[in-house]
Formats: structure tokens, C-alpha cells, sequence
């Protein structure tokens, strides 16, 4: 497809999401969820992502039936739509206090500390809640996110996160050399930083994740080590009509000897047993596994 096309369908592309974003905006936080989840678990199992979602689960939970594994893959698929269309409403889900956070005392034990830290999540029950949450609960913190390819629907989803924050001293930067940069000299001014962990990184380690060697990101374990930086597990539960959001126990890395793979096992660990728990509500189609 030449450049000019590729263009036009971006652009077409641009007005419908700006359209459905306008019509979701005004509509009530279940609708909005509802509808997201039944469109895509219906379209997803025609696409090429559901196989590869079969393969990842079958890998994970061998011994389960076809028809829990079915079960499971298709409330994901409605999990990931649910997501996306509640992007559009963001603000509104905090506004409508549907979170419920657990792990209080460590929240305030940190906020006491602080000091700069990691918190880290994986691709579960609705993640885009987790950075404005964090940023509200007093922790002003960069992020990074994956841009999309269409620019355009690329700037209405970041301001729908921008707009989300409460903190002006929070931000979201894109994946590459500026993010980099950005998380940096964020740590220098003491802000905090939030990651999702479980998503391939080609230029990774090789660590142990459900007994399989995959690509895995290391980059903001170097970091901990060289700023001694507290690393929090935060797990995310989407329930029938809100969120629970756990704050475990941080960790700190006391041998500055040890490899950074050998951290990220030990993180890798933490955040199986949530699939364990939920395996319905984790991002089974992206090609964790390759």
C-alpha cells in the first residue's frame, strides 16, 4: 500500500475512533464496558491473534478441557474490548469510584520512604487504570507506553491518559531513546516510575516464565539496583462492576551482585500466580512465547 493510501486510511480510521470516542463519552461506564467486551468477543476468534491466544494457553494449561480453555480465551477477548472502550472514559471511571485498592499500609509506608520507585503491572483486567491511579494516590510518576502506528488515533488515546492524570507532574512517554531519557531525569527529580513486564522485548534477556525461556525487559531492573529503587508488585482484578487493585509488599535489591535475569525470575513468579488466578482476564494474544 503507497504512502498516499495508507494515509487516507488512517485518516478514516482517525474519524471513526473520534466518533465512537465522542458517542462513548456520554454513555453510562457499564454501557460503555459492555459493549466493548461483546464486539470484540465476538469478532476476536477471526483473527489471527486467537491462535495465537490457543497456542499460549494451551502452553500454560495443558490439562485444562476445550471448553474451560474456549471459556477463558473468549472472556479475554472481551476483557481486551471491555479495555479498549473504557479508554475513552478514563477520567469518569475514577470520578465514579470504581476502584477498590488494597494494600493501604504499603502505600503509606512508601509514601513515608519517599523515595523513587518501580512500580510494575502486566497486561490484565483494564491496566490503563493503573498509572492515574498511582499518580493519585500522591506518587507523580513517567510511564511508558507502545505508540500505535496511526498517528492520529496515537494523539487521541495519549490525551485520553494525559487526561486522566491528576498531577501535572506525571507523564507518559513513547517507547525508544526519548523514553529513556525521560524516565532518567524523572528518577533525578524524584518522581516514580510505572512498567508493564510482561510483554516481549527483542533485545531482552532470556528468563523463566511459566518454564518457557522468553524475551524479557531488564532495562528498569538496572535501574533499581543503580538508584536503589523499591519495585512494587500491583495487580489489577477487573469484578463484575468495578476494579481491585493490589499493592503488594516492595522489594528492594540489596545484592548489587546479582543478575538482573535472576530478579526478573523472581518477578516473573509474582505476576504467574496472578494468571493462575484470573487466567480469563490476561492478554493471551500477544505472541509472549515466540
Amino acid at each position: 500500500m503507497n504512502k498516499k493510501l495508507i494515509k487516507i486510511r488512517f485518516f478514516v480510521e482517525y474519524i471513526i475512533v473520534k466518533f465512537l470516542f465522542i458517542i462513548l463519552s456520554v454513555l453510562p461506564i457499564n454501557i460503555v464496558s459492555n459493549l466493548g467486551g461483546n464486539i470484540l468477543k465476538f469478532l476476536g476468534p477471526f483473527s489471527k491473534q486467537h491462535t495465537t491466544a490457543v497456542k499460549n494457553y494451551k502452553r500454560i494449561f495443558p490439562n485444562h478441557s476445550k471448553k474451560i480453555r474456549n471459556k477463558n480465551i473468549s472472556k479475554s477477548w472481551e476483557n481486551i474490548g471491555k479495555n479498549l472502550f473504557e479508554i475513552s472514559i478514563l477520567k469518569k471511571i475514577f470520578h465514579n469510584k470504581k476502584i477498590i485498592i488494597k494494600g493501604n499500609n504499603e502505600i503509606k509506608l512508601l509514601l513515608k520512604r519517599n523515595q523513587p520507585t518501580i512500580f510494575f503491572g502486566i497486561h490484565q483486567s483494564n491496566w490503563e487504570i493503573l498509572v492515574p491511579l498511582i499518580d493519585r494516590l500522591g506518587f507523580p510518576l513517567g510511564a511508558i507506553y507502545r505508540h500505535i502506528n496511526n498517528k492520529y488515533i496515537d494523539e487521541i488515546i495519549f490525551r485520553k491518559r494525559t487526561g486522566s492524570l491528576e498531577s501535572n507532574n506525571s507523564f507518559y512517554t513513547p517507547k525508544g531513546k526519548k523514553s529513556a531519557k525521560d524516565i532518567l531525569e524523572a528518577i533525578k527529580l524524584k518522581k516514580n516510575v510505572f512498567v508493564l513486564i510482561d510483554q516481549k522485548d527483542s533485545a531482552g534477556e532470556l528468563v523463566n516464565f511459566f518454564n518457557y525461556k522468553v524475551k524479557a525487559q531488564t532495562g528498569f531492573i538496572k535501574i533499581a539496583k543503580k538508584f536503589n529503587m523499591a519495585l512494587v508488585p500491583v495487580q489489577n482484578i477487573r469484578n463484575d462492576k468495578n476494579f481491585t487493585v493490589i499493592f503488594h509488599k516492595h522489594f528492594l535489591i540489596n545484592d548489587k551482585n546479582i543478575l538482573e535475569k535472576e530478579v526478573m525470575s523472581k518477578i516473573h513468579n509474582i505476576v504467574e500466580t496472578w494468571i493462575i488466578e484470573n487466567p480469563s482476564q490476561w492478554f493471551w494474544q500477544h505472541n509472549r512465547f515466540s
